[in-house]
């Protein structure tokens, strides 16, 4: 398996044995999906939009409040980033090339 594959089963077996884990376990776990999707997203070409509608923003979220957090809510992050992180490996590993285009550039020339 690679680092990815794992990290993924790792996010995955905490969301499962999430009352088990410390808090500060939880919270670098998220941390840590933080920074390989950021890292992922540079790599595939997505940019960061910054918006609420940003997943990734949610998780950070949790992980800065993790100690007021219900299990719950830090099982629903874990198993997101995990997911994310599942679905741009699986970009990475097609070769997509991914081209992102502003609303500017689809409005045509000015």
């Amino acid at each position: 398996m690679t680092a990815t594959t794992d990290f993924i089963a790792e996010l995955f077996r905490a969301a499962n044995e999430i009352d088990k884990l410390a808090t500060l376990e939880k919270g670098r776990l998220l941390q840590r999906a933080i920074v390989t999707v950021r890292d992922m997203r540079d790599v595939v070409g997505i940019p960061t939009s910054g918006t609420e509608a940003d997943a990734l923003i949610d998780i950070g979220a949790v992980a800065a409040s993790i100690d007021r957090t219900p299990n719950q809510d830090v099982r629903a992050a874990l198993l997101e980033a995990a997911g994310m992180i599942r679905d741009l490996r699986i970009v990475m590993d097609s070769k997509i090339e991914v081209i992102v285009k502003t609303a500017r550039d689809l409005s045509g020339p000015t």
